[in-house]
């Protein structure tokens, strides 16, 4: 196509981007959404990658190091210029296993989102699995039955059965190539003993899923992302296939096997010498080769394709379903309202009532209202889990689980929201009044008033109710008739306005 065709058709609407802040590399694909009869598909129009080395730079007490934070900063000023302009809702950027750890994260991260422009997510090692597979099962010809996915990243491993485009088994392992190299080949020496420790370290950890992924069983293996593809390239380059028909682009046993034998001839990694081994590979090269080894010894693995990108076309197709109302997290919360039998009635009287309170408030300034009224109404959807637990202290139940529990579709900050909004449904407002990180106060005001009216549980003889807020002071304004029919709920509200004046927080109700 000429390249003045390609103008015409790339409008700043068409182009969506990934950003995948990995903890060995940093990268970014921005791709071109096209439109056919047959459904929608990405073309990647341009790629960026830096070599961050984020894991590496991790210190005893999980702080990353300045070299290493100055370095991903940098790096990610550098995407920010490639995506300026770009949507909002056109952009997703997803951070994985170092910055899940890393104490100072919540530092790096509100400084990476202002170099970047766009908000940053830190999501869960089950939610990475999710949007890995999502991306390889785009990317890789269709098979029938099951396929299995693995990609070794730079601080975890991700295993994951699916079919089709569905994945059903999902697991994350504290297993990666750059913490694997550092554990066992420090300052880059290589030994024998070292490297069958760190390949039984590996499969130690592969031992705990083994059973139930084979029991379910594949007929497709893909590796994923730069380990994979950098052990493939390099069995290819050297011939350590031998003379397999069609072993280009395939990992195999015998490959593995014949690298590794490769290796230990030499004392030293940078001693190694290997056709196309690249210097940013190098140091962390013997740590994913021992955890790839492990993962086809102990799952019984011949040959495995290798595809790349896979996380960050995971995160286009999922942000995609967002847009086109897909989103996986509403499929989520349906799953959970009914793993934990939730009074569906309930939870929609709770969010309805909530959502109509929160449109008659200000809209925010830097949030999205349309993002706040859907997680209003997952919290409302969920406030009541925890009554499968117990009645008593129910709403801390129901935050530890939305909190804790594997949430696909959910980022950590977005459980961490929908956590403090479970915890503060009901009771003392103290806890949240303590947390200088909690903002979403309209929100709780709103499912706090939501849960007070409808205490009945039933949506006979509700009162229609106004509310209102000016620097920060609310306003409830109901039927002083209702409320004197009422008088459970009067005092409920006035014990309600207390609770708001008691952390500073002025709350008026006016009867009329």
């Amino acid at each position: 196509m000429a390249l003045h065709q390609n103008k015409s058709v790339m409008n700043a609407t068409d182009l969506v981007a990934a950003v995948d802040l990995g903890s060995n590399s940093f990268r970014m694909l921005v791709a071109q959404v096209v439109k056919t009869p047959s459904g929608t598909q990405l073309r990647p129009i341009d790629t960026l990658r830096e070599s961050v080395r984020l894991a590496a730079g991790l210190t005893d007490n999980k702080l990353l190091g300045n070299d290493a934070y100055q370095r991903g900063i940098a790096a990610i000023r550098r995407f920010g210029e490639r995506i300026r302009g770009f949507d909002p809702a056109n952009v997703r950027a997803v951070a994985t296993n170092t910055l899940r750890v890393a104490k100072n994260a919540p530092h790096f991260i509100r400084e990476a989102e202002e170099a970047l422009g766009f908000p940053i997510e830190v999501i869960a090692g089950v939610e990475e699995a999710r949007l890995i597979y999502i991306g390889a099962a785009h990317e890789v010809p269709a098979v029938q039955g099951n396929r299995l996915v693995v990609d070794i990243g730079g601080g975890s491993t991700e295993l994951i059965i699916g079919k089709g485009y569905e994945p059903k088994l999902m697991e994350s392992l504290y297993i990666g190539c750059v913490s694997h190299s550092l554990r066992f080949f420090p300052k880059g020496n290589i030994d024998s003993h070292a490297f069958k420790e760190a390949e039984l370290a590996a499969r130690r950890e592969i031992q705990v899923i083994s059973e139930a992924y084979l029991k379910a069983g594949w007929s497709q293996v893909i590796g994923s992302s730069g380990t994979a593809r950098a052990l493939a390239e390099l069995i290819a380059e050297n011939n350590f296939n031998g003379q397999i028909d069609g072993a280009n682009g395939l990992i195999t046993r015998d490959g593995l096997r014949a690298m590794k034998k490769h290796l230990l001839k030499y004392e030293h990694i940078n001693q190694v010498e290997l056709q196309g081994l690249k210097d940013d590979r190098r140091s962390v090269w013997p740590g994913g080769l021992a955890i790839m080894i492990a993962v086809f010894d102990e799952l019984g693995i011949e040959s495995m394709e290798v595809t790349d990108a896979a996380l960050r076309i995971g995160v286009l197709y999922d942000l995609l379903g967002r847009s086109q109302h897909e989103d996986m997290r509403f499929v989520t919360v349906e799953q959970f309202m009914q793993r934990y039998a939730v009074d569906r009635e309930q939870a929609r009287r709770v969010g309805n009532l909530a959502v109509e309170f929160l449109t008659q408030l200000p809209k925010p300034d830097e949030e999205s209202r349309a993002d706040n009224i859907a997680l209003l109404q997952w919290a409302a959807n969920l406030h009541e889990i925890g009554l499968s637990i117990s009645h008593n202290g129910y709403h801390k139940h129901s935050a530890y689980i939305a909190g804790n529990a594997d949430m696909p579709g959910f980022s950590k900050n977005d459980q961490a929201r929908l956590a403090a909004l479970l915890i503060g449904h009901t009771g003392k407002l103290g806890k949240l009044a303590n947390n200088p990180s909690f903002s979403d106060w309209r929100m709780l005001f709103c499912m706090r008033l939501a849960q007070v009216l409808c205490r009945g549980r039933s949506d006979v003889n509700l009162s229609k109710v106004k509310v209102s807020e000016h620097n920060g002071n609310y306003l409830v304004s109901l039927s002083k008739d209702w409320a004197k029919e009422h008088p459970l709920t009067e005092f409920s509200l006035q014990k309600e306005a207390a609770e708001w004046e008691r952390i500073g927080r002025p709350y008026s109700i006016s009867l009329k």
